[in-house]
C-alpha cells in the first residue's frame, strides 16, 4: 500500500457529510481532490480526468445510499418525482459517460467548472419561482431527467447541482428537494460507473488497481468513511433555515469550481 491511499479515507468522511448536508453525491466535492491527487501521483496525463470522474462516480453508488436513507427517514424524499425521473437519468447518464470518455482532460474539466458555477448562481440568487408554477407531468420528469443525468455524468456528479435547482424553480420546497435529489444520485451513479468501467475497459496506460476508468484504492478509501459520515450531514441539513441552505450549497458549489480552475491554470 502507498502512503497516497491514506489520504483517500479523510476525502471519503468529508464527501460523505457533504452529500448528506447537501443531497448530492459528493461527486462534486472529490473530482477537483481526485484530480489533484491522481496528477500527484503522476498518473497518465490523458486519462487523469476520466479517472477522477469515473472513481467518484462509483463513490456515489454508496454514499446516495446512506444519504437517501437518512432523508427517508425525515420523509423529505419525493418518491413520486424519483419514479418519474429514474427511467430518463439511467439514459441520459449512459450516454453522457461515453461521450466525456472521448473529450480529453482539459476541456472536460473546463467544461465540469463551467456547469458548478452556473448551478452555484441559481442557489446563491435565491430565485423565487411563480407561485402557480408547479413540476411538469410524467414525460416532462423524464426530459428533465434525461438532461441531467447526461449532464451529471459528463461531469460526475449525483444530480444535485441540477435537480435541486429544478426542484425549488418548481416549487418543491428546498428539504424535499435535498431529501430526493439524494435519491436521485443512485440510479445517476449506478449507470455512470457501467459507463466509466466500460468506456475505459481497453485504455491503455492505466494504472494498477483500476477497473476502466475506477481507480479502485480510490474507490475502497472514500467509502470506508463516506457511508457513515453521510448521515450526519443529512441530520444538520434538517436543523438549518431554508434560505442558509440553498445560500450555503451555492456558495459550496463555487468553492469546488475556483479550486478546480486554481487546478487547471496553477
Amino acid at each position: 500500500m502507498t502512503l497516497w491511499w491514506l489520504s483517500y479515507p479523510l476525502l471519503g468522511a468529508f464527501a460523505g457529510f457533504i452529500a448528506g448536508l447537501f443531497g448530492v453525491g459528493g461527486g462534486l466535492t472529490l473530482v477537483p481532490l481526485f484530480f489533484m491527487l491522481y496528477s500527484a501521483q503522476d498518473f497518465p496525463h490523458e486519462h487523469v480526468m476520466h479517472l477522477a470522474l469515473g472513481t467518484s462516480m462509483a463513490t456515489i453508488v454508496f454514499t446516495s445510499i446512506a444519504s437517501m436513507r437518512a432523508h427517508h427517514a425525515h420523509g423529505a424524499v419525493r418518491w413520486d418525482i424519483v419514479r418519474s425521473m429514474a427511467p430518463g437519468l439511467v439514459a441520459g447518464t449512459l450516454g453522457g459517460s461515453f461521450i466525456a470518455s472521448h473529450i480529453p482532460t482539459r476541456p472536460l474539466a473546463i467544461m465540469f467548472t463551467v456547469i458548478v458555477y452556473y448551478a452555484s448562481l441559481q442557489m446563491m440568487l435565491d430565485f423565487k419561482p411563480k407561485a402557480t408554477r408547479v413540476l411538469p407531468k410524467t414525460a416532462g420528469l423524464f426530459l428533465a431527467g434525461l438532461v441531467i443525468g447526461l449532464v451529471s455524468s459528463v461531469v460526475s456528479a449525483g444530480g444535485g447541482f441540477m435537480s435541486i435547482p429544478f426542484m425549488v424553480w418548481s416549487n418543491v420546497a428546498i428539504h424535499a428537494a435535498v431529501g430526493t435529489s439524494a435519491a436521485l444520485g443512485f440510479p445517476i451513479a449506478i449507470a455512470g460507473v457501467v459507463g466509466y468501467i466500460a468506456s475505459g475497459w481497453s485504455a491503455a496506460g492505466l494504472p494498477p488497481y483500476s477497473l476502466g476508468y475506477v481507480y479502485l484504492p480510490g474507490l475502497v478509501g472514500v467509502v470506508a468513511l463516506s457511508f457513515p459520515t453521510a448521515p450526519l450531514g443529512a441530520r444538520l441539513a434538517h436543523r438549518l433555515p431554508v434560505k442558509q441552505l440553498k445560500r450555503a450549497f451555492g456558495g459550496f458549489l463555487a468553492l469546488l469550481a475556483t479550486k478546480m480552475l486554481f487546478t487547471l491554470f496553477g
